[in-house]
């Protein structure tokens, strides 16, 4: 049986135990990872491998012993409680070994959980797992967790509490994290509002997500945006000094004034506008961008774009140019560009 998004998530935080097995496959192995820790966590608990409640075996080990599989779903253990059997890398030439395993599957045996790479519609482990009425598939794709799933990870980590405008945040900060960092960033959140039980604030989220590589630029960009010509020379010497290339920083600073030329255009107000962009501005970011649109004029801002492009062609001409001192140059120019 084959399960949409919405029935997936359900699946995932409460295991039907009437199932033979779960087949968890995609072409992210960090996010199946994670998934199939969760389900694995929450058929046999925290002890379930002390217990020995849980048999862990490869695809390859499986090809080498395939009796293996079906002797570690009948085997019953000395601790009571439900019993999982979790078989990593899974290929289609494993598919008539599970075919057996589902078919000779009762209620009370363990579970499988089965994880596989990216498999196509005419996978033979997918047909063997969909077209089994005891038994799921689950694709595992690169989306961005969905708002009952950010909850469900701040309810695990026992965060109970979170101001509206923090949980956009975090909708944004999804989108710009893979699945793993997300929820280190959420348990760091936790454990930084230990003891505190006030709602989580967006501050409390800048404090504890990861910076960027395209936040170390920022400074140099805000400077330019800001009008701030006098801080420029410095911030550039310093980002000189630790390797930043000049063509990256001009790549940044145009999608920077790119995003703010779309904001101070926007019918809706920058805020809104902002709040649009792909990955989303949020946080301290986001007021600072919505300022600096709001002292900019469009013309203006399209001049700072047309400065940027020249420099981006020059840098990326094949004629030997100083890359950082055009750089230097063109954020002056644009720092005194900005209205007064």
């Amino acid at each position: 049986m084959k399960l949409n998004a919405r029935d997936a998530a359900r699946f995932l935080a409460k295991p039907d135990l009437s199932k033979a097995g779960v087949l968890l496959f995609g072409p992210d192995a960090m996010r199946i990872a994670l998934k199939r820790q969760d389900v694995v966590a929450t058929l046999v608990g925290a002890e379930g491998e002390n217990e020995m409640r849980l048999t862990r075996m490869s695809g390859a080990e499986l090809r080498k012993d395939p009796a293996r599989l079906l002797d570690a779903l009948k085997a019953q253990g000395f601790f009571p409680g439900q019993r999982a059997v979790l078989v990593e890398d899974a290929t289609d030439g494993l598919s008539k070994i599970f075919v057996a395993a589902i078919q000779d599957w009762l209620p009370g045996d363990a579970m499988m959980v089965v994880t596989a790479g990216q498999l196509n519609a005419r996978s033979a482990l997918r047909k063997a797992f969909e077209g089994s009425g005891s038994c799921v598939a689950i694709g595992i794709y690169t989306d961005p967790p969905t708002r009952d799933e950010i909850e469900g990870t701040l309810k695990k980590s026992g965060i109970t509490s979170v101001d509206p405008a923090a949980m956009t945040d975090l909708d944004n900060l999804s989108r710009q994290l893979d699945l793993g960092d997300f929820r280190q960033t959420i348990e760091k959140l936790a454990l930084y509002k230990i003891g505190d039980d006030t709602p989580v604030t967006p501050e409390d989220i800048i404090a504890c997500a990861p910076l960027t590589s395209e936040a170390a630029l920022d400074d140099a960009v805000n400077f330019a945006a800001d009008g701030n010509s006098a801080a420029i020379v410095p911030q550039m010497r310093r980002l000189a000094g630790q390797g930043v290339n000049p063509t990256t920083l001009c790549i940044g600073a145009t999608r920077h004034f790119r995003q703010l030329h779309a904001a101070a255009s926007s019918d809706q107000g920058p805020e809104a506008a902002l709040s649009r962009a792909r990955p989303p501005v949020f946080g301290p970011r986001r007021d600072r961008m919505v300022r600096q649109a709001r002292q900019w004029q469009t013309p203006r801002l399209e001049m700072a774009i047309k400065v940027l492009t020249d420099t981006d062609l020059a840098l990326r001409s094949s004629r030997p140019v100083p890359a950082m001192a055009m750089m230097e140059r063109a954020f002056i120019r644009i720092a005194m560009l900005r209205p007064k």
